[in-house]
């Protein structure tokens, strides 16, 4: 296998995402989510949240903007694994979010067609008062060579 544990704890640039009505809005058209939490103001306003709020899978968008972290790793090895999100509070409109990229795991496991590795990246996304409001959590199968070669064949 490549990758070692040295690289856990390795962090990506901090970077700010504006939230704006029309983001949100996109986004759950772009998913084809019609909930009107998402994309009726006035229906939101009468809910619990008091307001819209993002579609629970929105920091996906949010983490599209960001640099990420330079791992040097082979697209042709790489599986997306899972995607979990950890959240404190919703994401509003308005919010300004700062966020930053980090590897916060790496581990083997057998698979199939023999030992693979497994990183995991969180995107930690907080408010401008730095409190905590949505991990974004991404598992990264990676390949050993040979089997990505099998595979590819």
């Amino acid at each position: 296998m490549d990758l070692d544990k040295s690289i856990v704890g390795l962090t990506g640039p901090e970077f700010t995402f504006e939230v704006e009505k029309r983001h949100i809005r996109q986004f759950a058209q772009a998913i084809g989510d019609s909930n009107p939490l998402y994309v009726d103001e006035e229906y939101a306003a009468g809910t619990p949240y008091g307001g819209m709020i993002a579609p629970p899978t929105f920091p996906i968008a949010i983490g599209a903007e960001g640099e990420g972290i330079d791992l040097k790793l082979d697209p042709k090895r790489m599986l997306h694994g899972e995607q979990e999100f950890i959240y404190t509070r919703p994401i509003r409109p308005g919010d300004r979010l700062i966020c930053q990229m980090k590897v916060t795991d790496l581990y083997e496991k057998e698979g199939r067609s023999g030992r693979m590795q497994c990183l995991v990246l969180d995107t930690e996304i907080k408010d401008e008062n730095r409190s905590p409001v949505v991990i974004s959590r991404m598992n990264i199968i990676y390949r050993s060579k040979t089997t990505a070669q099998k595979v590819s064949n």
